[in-house]
């Protein structure tokens, strides 16, 4: 393991892409992760919103979810392009072909998974996140599991799956995941 005061190296200035459900964390470890990785850390959720001048919450109400996976896209193929970046991407970026395929071939995907009591918790609180909006959140959250976890899986380089755990014990275990995997040098 690597100890905090030495930084991991990534081989070939590779970039890191987290995937996965939301309320996993994505934001909060990528952060993490992207200090102790020396990399830019970019939530391609709020550079829609910056890009966009609205929230999404607003994109959704006025463009509806085409228009926002539109803009998405946009984003990822930008910023999937820059060398040296971790991205914390949002939940439904995986459902189209070319999001898939700009994140596959130009960084290591890393699936963050949970449960869906796990989502709930994190996100039961939060009026931001337009697909939980309407009618049963918990039946909106198991739909979208069985939806899309085979897509995370199928896109994953590393799959890392949290419980209750802190947010530095599952940064530690990416950095640990990425060292056996050949993907970072300490």
């Amino acid at each position: 393991m690597i100890s905090q005061s030495k930084t991991p190296i990534l081989n070939c200035n590779q970039n890191v892409f987290l995937i996965g459900p939301m309320g996993v964390g994505k934001t909060t470890i990528g952060k993490m992760l992207a200090k102790d990785l020396g990399l830019q850390f970019i939530d391609t959720d709020q550079e829609v919103e910056r890009r966009a001048g609205a929230d999404i919450s607003w994109i959704f109400d006025v463009e509806g979810e085409e228009g926002f996976r539109t803009r998405e896209t946009n984003v990822l193929d930008d910023l999937t392009k820059r060398s040296q970046v971790l991205l914390a991407t949002g939940g439904g970026s995986i459902l189209k072909p070319e999001n898939r395929r700009f994140l596959y071939s130009r960084g290591i995907v890393v699936f963050l998974d949970t449960t869906v009591e796990m989502q709930l918790k994190r996100t039961s609180k939060d009026k931001k996140r337009p697909l939980l909006q309407n009618g049963n959140p918990r039946e909106t959250l198991i739909r979208l599991k069985s939806e899309r976890d085979p897509v995370y899986q199928e896109l994953a380089d590393i799959k890392i799956t949290l419980g209750d755990s802190g947010s530095r014990k599952v940064v530690n275990a990416i950095i640990k995941k990425l060292e056996q995997e050949k993907y970072v040098k300490a």
